[in-house]
C-alpha cells in the first residue's frame, strides 16, 4: 500500500505533463478540454469533473433561488462554497498529476474518456 486511496485512477505521465494546464483549464471552463485536448485521458478526466462540478453548480442555484428567504440566505451561499472548495480541490488534484474524484460527486462518469 502505498497510501493512495483505491478509486485513484492512473494516467500516463506523458500524458499529464502534456496536459495539465487544460486539467486546471477543465475546473474553471469545462469545454475547453473536449475542443483542445480530445485525445488526453487525464484532461479528459477533469473536463468530466469539472463538468460535474458545473451541473451541480448549476442545480445548487436553481434550489436555492426557488426556496424562499432559507434558500437565498443559507442553502445558495454555503453550497456555493463547498463547490468552490471542490473546485479548488480538483484544481490541486489536476496539478499533482492526479485523477481522483472529487468528494460527494466524483463518481458520476458524464464524458467517456
Amino acid at each position: 500500500m502505498n497510501g493512495e486511496p483505491t478509486n485513484v485512477q492512473q494516467a500516463d505521465p506523458t500524458d499529464i505533463a502534456d496536459n495539465k494546464a487544460m486539467a486546471v483549464l477543465a475546473y474553471i471552463l469545462f469545454f475547453v478540454p473536449l475542443l483542445a485536448a480530445k485525445q488526453s485521458k487525464f484532461a479528459m478526466y477533469h473536463a468530466n469533473q469539472g463538468l460535474t462540478l458545473f451541473l451541480a453548480l448549476v442545480a445548487v442555484n436553481i434550489v436555492s433561488s426557488i426556496i424562499p428567504i432559507i434558500g437565498w440566505l443559507i442553502i445558495g451561499p454555503l453550497a456555493n462554497l463547498g463547490l468552490f472548495i471542490l473546485a479548488i480541490i480538483g484544481i490541486l488534484n489536476a496539478v499533482g498529476g492526479r485523477c481522483k474524484p472529487l468528494p460527494l460527486i466524483g463518481g458520476f462518469r458524464l464524458i467517456q474518456h
